[in-house]
């Protein structure tokens, strides 16, 4: 064991874990949101607004990806802290929210990497490595991504698919100097109380006048376009704090959706976007299936029942995470401190070594919401 290794897990290991009887997400509540406003200094829109889906009513044939595009934006518009968003947008919406009652603070990625430990089959990256940032405050774990690269670049002569330009076709933002939108869930797991990041691409709206607005060219609805007060607070001269602005609505998360596309030729079955969906609990689902670039009108799908028949049909693989993360706050727990977790391909382990960085994952002021 290297010097600064706390804890190697093995995937053959996890047999050992104890698992609990069930592994059902339960509870689910919308905490709080946000949008990433374009802004010389990092600035976050509260609630914020997700882009409206209004897709055209004929064929489209979008342009391919390309340019560059976001990978994290929370980490590229706040590299000292990409968590401090998070808790910027849940203390604006909830200033007296207990952060003592949360067992697990993570962003949807991690869980996603460590079920994909659990579950190679379930690996969309096909076995790569990856690395996890923890640190335990107080008794919540916080759990942040981390990346080489906050972005990518793809150039005129490559070919990533669609799926950024179909988007931008298909959907209205509600902020119109927004570049992303975050919403923050929390719900029961496994005995554990987490608190789930997630990016949100659209949202549908069942409101027929707002489908009006939309096919007369009539801008959104204006509480997303104009500020509904001043700044919650000042820009601190900190690089990791941010310029909080209440602007937006809050939409009902039962109207969240994700988008995929896929060429005719190569369907993807649900079971490859289950997990995602699952983590965040987003209930619709756009699967839009192109051929040679051209796309046909994409319908919503309500996904809730295929998300639990999902669950149903995963129960040991869920419970062997929920195992998996409960020895993490373990580990964490007895070595008191912060920690790196990676994934180490060719052992097939999870590596946790102590983090002997000087600073936490967040800027100090935030550090004390758990006293107060």
């Amino acid at each position: 064991m290297a010097p600064n290794t706390i804890e190697t897990i093995t995937r053959s290991g996890l047999q050992d874990l104890k698992l609990s009887d069930d592994a059902c997400i339960t509870d689910v509540k919308s905490v709080s949101s946000y949008s990433w406003i374009e802004a010389p200094t990092p600035t976050i829109a509260v609630p914020g607004s997700p882009s409206l889906w209004s897709p055209p009513a004929v064929r489209i044939q979008p342009p391919k990806d390309s340019g560059i595009y976001n990978i994290g934006e929370n980490a590229r518009r706040i590299p000292s802290s990409p968590m401090a968003p998070l808790f910027r947008a849940l203390f604006t919406t909830n200033p007296s929210f207990d952060l003592r009652s949360i067992d697990v603070i993570s962003d949807r990625h991690n869980i996603r990497k460590l079920l994909s430990f659990v579950d190679p089959v379930s690996d969309r990256d096909k076995g790569e490595s990856f690395t996890i940032k923890l640190e335990l405050v107080r008794n919540t774990l916080l759990m942040c991504r981390s990346e080489t690269n906050v972005s990518h670049s793809m150039g005129p002569y490559s070919f990533r698919g669609y799926g950024h330009e179909f988007e931008k076709v298909c959907t209205v933002k509600g902020i119109l100097s927004s570049t992303s939108h975050h919403r923050i869930i929390s719900y029961d797991f496994c005995g554990l109380k987490f608190m789930i990041r997630h990016e949100i691409v659209a949202y549908v709206s069942p409101e027929t006048d707002a489908i009006a607005r939309l096919e007369t060219g009539i801008p959104p609805d204006p509480e997303c376009q104009v500020s509904l007060g001043n700044k919650v607070s000042k820009a601190k001269r900190d690089p990791d704090m941010v310029t909080i602005m209440l602007r937006g609505k809050t939409i009902p998360l039962m109207s969240t959706l994700d988008i995929k596309t896929r060429s005719l030729t190569r369907p993807e079955r649900f079971a490859e976007v289950a997990p995602k969906l699952w983590v965040s609990q987003t209930p619709k689902f756009v699967q839009a299936f192109h051929l040679r670039g051209q796309f046909g009108t994409p319908g919503v799908r309500d996904v809730r029942a295929g998300i639990r028949e999902w669950e149903r049909g995963n129960q040991k693989n869920l419970r062997t995470l929920g195992a998996l993360i409960g020895k993490i706050i373990t580990v964490m727990k007895e070595c008191e401190g912060r920690a790196i977790l990676r994934y180490d391909v060719s052992s097939a382990s999870l590596i946790i070594s102590r983090d002997e960085g000087d600073s936490g994952m967040l800027p100090a002021d935030l550090y004390s919401k758990w006293d107060e």
